[in-house]
């Protein structure tokens, strides 16, 4: 049997272990066909995200976590939605490689709908290229596309609702996530990698911890609270990504002193002898998820979030002045 055939042949039962009866092909098909539940709203508007894993791939190539690779890709790309108040409805992959191996491609697949089954997300669909003349014998890459609805009055958009006077609420995230391993990988040498002074397991273990998946948490509030704005702490940092949501007349305060730094940060920023600008202009410093709110929201908020078993913190506010991120 052919490899590629030998690979559909795997991952076709772990797809159809997230389908709903909206999914209306197979992976026979040209292109997957889903049923849009239309009906179920007013005014749907679909919501796309597009995202990688980055250099993380590397990491987890090296030591063999391929599910890891599966379930940043989808977290990544959910949680991008997310910030718009969207529900995930499907979700599909490319997958690229050197040369094929269906064992690799099955864990990397697992690990995609793990997470799609967690957020009732179909998994519809991808592709899979072996491209031997750009990638190397062991390399693999991967893009996930997700798509999701929101009723058009309940979209989620910074610019047009978050106040003066509102608050900042950070999630944690459950470690790096995916962005900054460029210069994690310029830092750290294999045996730093292997070592066990950090948390008593191989720090490769700790960097490889999959993004956090916030769509459980965030849906949940959105059904009860009035949310101003929500921000998903990827690349460029705490400052790129609050930037992206602010109106043009509004300012926010970042006081970094109110936010749980979680301790592979400072393990990273002591090796690496990197400034604090290095660090809070790259990683996520422990805030996953941002949650903007009026004040008047914070106590029931508060309690709702760790009634699910979150340990949130206001750690900012919004006021007035010209649109910037104030880190102090």
């Amino acid at each position: 049997m052919k490899e590629s055939n030998r690979t559909i042949y795997k991952i076709s039962p772990i797809l159809e272990k997230t389908y709903n009866n909206k999914v209306i092909s197979s992976l026979d098909n040209f292109a997957a066909l889903y049923k849009m539940p239309f009906s179920e709203y007013k005014e749907p508007v679909l919501v796309s995200g597009v995202d990688g894993v980055g250099t993380k791939l590397l990491l987890a190539i090296n030591y063999q976590k391929y599910d890891v690779i599966g379930e940043d890709c989808f977290a990544m790309c959910a949680n991008d939605i997310l910030c718009h108040g969207a529900k995930p409805l499907f979700f599909l992959d490319y997958l690229a490689c050197g040369k094929l191996d269906s064992n690799i491609a099955e864990k990397i697949i697992q690990g995609i709908a793990t997470s799609c089954k967690k957020t009732n997300t179909c998994l519809i669909g991808g592709e899979i290229a072996e491209i031997p003349s750009i990638y190397k014998k062991k390399d693999y890459d991967i893009a996930g596309f997700c798509v999701g609805i929101v009723e058009k009055k309940k979209v989620i958009d910074g610019k047009k609702t978050i106040k003066e006077g509102d608050i900042l609420i950070g999630i944690p995230s459950s470690g790096v996530h995916s962005n900054g391993f460029s210069l994690i990988r310029n830092i750290f040498y294999t045996e730093d990698l292997l070592m066990k002074r950090f948390q008593k397991k191989p720090f490769y273990e700790t960097l490889l911890i999959p993004t956090r998946i916030y769509y459980s948490t965030i849906h949940i509030l959105l059904k009860e609270f009035l949310i101003h704005g929500l921000v998903h702490v990827t690349g460029g940092g705490i400052y790129d990504n609050l930037f992206r949501v602010l109106p043009e007349n509004l300012l926010a305060i970042v006081e970094k002193k109110k936010i749980p730094i979680l301790p592979i940060f400072n393990h990273i920023q002591e090796k690496g002898f990197l400034s604090d600008q290095k660090m809070w202009n790259t990683f996520n410093m422990g805030v996953g998820m941002i949650i903007i709110v009026s004040i008047k929201d914070q106590g029931p908020i508060f309690d709702r979030l760790r009634f699910l078993g979150e340990n949130p913190f206001v750690f900012g506010n919004i006021v007035k002045g010209d649109k910037k991120v104030f880190l102090k």
